[in-house]
């Protein structure tokens, strides 16, 4: 008779046991998704403050008006000016596949952007226009 009450209580330190190491599976793998979200979070937060940076790097640079479009870049960073009808313009920033424009106009002979900010999304009905050269 006492060996069968060795027995019931190993066995239910087994049962605890392998319930115990499900959860902890389940666990690592809840950790393992979480991890991998704020992986591609991180990820995307660098992406978009990379582009930030070479919009506001654009910004400064000191672009000449003439017809067309004008790009420079710096590293990963790709920027262009072009010039659209009806003296407007749009700043197109690019780094790497993602790109930012900002809109604006020449006032006096200088570029002028738009205070309103940039735009995630091309602006121009003409997506060519869009485009970094």
């Amino acid at each position: 008779m006492r060996r069968q009450q060795g027995m019931s209580s190993l066995s239910l330190v087994l049962l605890l046991m392998l319930l115990g190491s499900l959860m902890l599976a389940g666990l690592n793998q809840q950790l393992d998704a979480f991890s991998r979200v704020v992986t591609r979070e991180h990820q995307t937060l660098l992406t978009q403050a990379n582009v930030q940076s070479a919009l506001q790097w654009g910004r400064r640079q000191p672009w000449s008006i003439q017809q067309g479009s004008q790009c420079r870049s710096e590293g990963a960073w790709r920027v262009c000016l072009r010039l659209l009808s009806d003296s407007r313009i749009l700043l197109i920033a690019s780094s790497g596949d993602d790109v930012l424009w900002q809109g604006g106009e020449i006032l006096e002979g200088r570029v002028a952007l738009s205070p309103h900010g940039w735009s995630d999304f091309c602006p121009l009905r003409e997506t060519a226009l869009c485009q970094p050269d």
